[in-house]
């Protein structure tokens, strides 16, 4: 199968994966499950969020005939995370764990999740140190988001988190390019000078 032949085919597993990112599947995200399917190293039953009707849509794309004594690993539940107030302390580890950006909050205030971009997917559960989180069903007012959607917060979180650790790998480097010789021995006698004073100085009383 050649790369743009692959690619087409990753692009449309990855299109019928309901998107929660969960990581039940056993891989990285839906992506990588997507390019696992394609090379023959996944099996088309590791989706429990999906259930038995992405099951047998996988197994159409990929022209496979499914063994109907196996089914779906684990059960398709549509679920929405849930921050108990009074026992949040505000330690954002939830807030790094979702991987759509669904949970809103500050360090040291309560944190709350925004149902409309909940998957469901649990990662913040166990980063949770009081254990302030549960998954509750759905109810027909808390409709979960659709997929296309829940790829694009996905996408958008990882190009925005890309971004940030390229823009703080960026300030924490010297840009040398910018110091002429003369002014780069400058700046180091200055360092080595105001060392040397500490030093002279010593520790206060």
């Amino acid at each position: 199968m050649g790369s743009g032949t692959a690619e087409v085919l990753v692009e449309a597993l990855d299109a019928l994966l309901p998107q929660q990112q969960c990581r039940r599947c056993r891989q990285a995200d839906c992506r990588t499950y997507a390019e696992a399917l394609a090379a023959g190293q996944a099996a088309v039953d590791d989706c429990p969020p999906g259930g038995e009707a992405t099951r047998h849509a996988l197994a159409a794309r990929l022209g496979m005939t499914l063994d109907p004594a196996r089914p779906v690993h684990g059960a398709a539940e549509v679920l929405l995370a849930r921050v108990d107030q009074l026992d949040c302390i505000g330690c954002t580890r939830c807030i790094e764990a979702c991987p759509v950006d669904a949970i809103v909050g500050a360090s040291l205030a309560r944190h709350a999740v925004l149902a409309a971009h909940c998957t469901g997917c649990g990662l913040c559960l166990p980063v949770c140190p009081t254990d302030c989180i549960t998954l509750l069903p759905r109810t027909a007012a808390d409709e979960a988001p659709p997929p296309r959607v829940a790829r694009q917060r996905y996408l958008a979180r990882r190009a925005r988190l890309a971004q940030s650790a390229a823009g703080a790998a960026n300030a924490a480097l010297v840009d040398l390019a910018d110091l002429t010789p003369v002014r780069l021995r400058d700046e180091v006698l200055e360092a080595v000078r105001r060392r040397r004073e500490n030093d002279r100085s010593g520790p206060g009383p």
